[in-house]
């Protein structure tokens, strides 16, 4: 989503499902934190967590604040793990870089803070969640300085500390990811007509067959692979679960399906369809 004009699409959305206003959070990165929306969104009981541009106000904020404020960093791991640890691989491009003598930065570590700010378009504070990352310019083997970097958050959840905070406002990132998806995954940004009606009607059924794919990873009845099904790609969703070489039989009382080629995903592809044949029989 761009954000030139998207205010007016967001208070639509809330409008859409004002009975829920309470479980709603709005994420955004720096472009999307309009300070003077902030005061009319808490009213409403939005929550909201938003990037902030390293302006020098924040940043002389984050610069005076004693070092007893700043507490490591500890990142919250992206999903659990169930299985036994798989080996790293050796990180080969940065060894190069080293070797001819490139310059390379590389993070030390991060430190947060939390201050209560109060932006100048807003009549009252809200936290502001601040992460300092210490980072190492390298040229070669050699060490040529530190350089510290700032980042911003502002938010008025109190329910989550601030490591989660930071968590929340990266897995911004994962709606992202669904947005490229549309565009180049099942092609629903590539409009094959001429006019606003057809178009809209093109990008409406193309996103049908991403909610397609989530659908029927929601299905599984292995929680864990439906997640990695959701998660997947189209295209490669293609590949394993639709364009599957097959041949048809048909007999005199029945139809008979052949699968040509056997790959890990089959026994999931039979286990949904199992589940969903099931699910409509009762």
């Amino acid at each position: 989503m761009s954000h030139e004009g998207w205010v007016p699409w967001i208070d639509r959305a809330i409008k859409l499902v004002a009975p829920h206003a309470g479980e709603i959070t709005l994420r955004g990165d720096t472009d999307f934190t309009l300070t003077g929306e902030l005061d009319r969104w808490e009213a409403q009981g939005i929550k909201f967590i938003f990037g902030m541009d390293a302006h020098p106000k924040v940043v002389n904020l984050a610069e005076a604040l004693p070092q007893e404020a700043w507490k490591p960093l500890e990142r919250l791991p992206r999903y659990e793990m169930i299985t036994r640890p798989r080996r790293k691989p050796e990180r080969v491009k940065e060894s190069i870089v080293r070797f001819r003598g490139y310059e390379n930065k590389v993070l030390v570590g991060e430190d947060i803070a939390e201050i209560d700010y109060q932006p100048r378009k807003c009549s009252r504070s809200y936290r502001l969640i601040i992460v300092r990352k210490n980072i190492n310019v390298q040229k070669g083997e050699r060490v040529l300085f530190d350089e510290i970097r700032y980042l911003f958050y502002i938010r008025n959840r109190r329910d989550y500390t601030g490591e989660q905070i930071v968590s929340l406002a990266n897995g911004r990132c994962h709606q992202e990811n669904v947005i490229e998806q549309l565009k180049n995954g099942v092609n629903a940004m590539r409009m094959p007509v001429d006019d606003w009606l057809s178009n809209w009607a093109y990008l409406v059924m193309t996103s049908l067959a991403w909610n397609l794919k989530a659908w029927f990873g929601l299905l599984l009845p292995n929680a864990q692979r439906g997640a990695e099904l959701i998660k997947m790609e189209f295209r490669r969703f293609l590949h394993a679960i639709v364009l599957l070489p097959a041949q048809i039989v048909r007999t005199g009382r029945r139809v008979i399906y052949r699968i040509m080629s056997y790959h890990s995903w089959l026994k999931d592809l039979f286990a949904g369809w199992e589940h969903l044949r099931w699910f409509y029989a009762t």
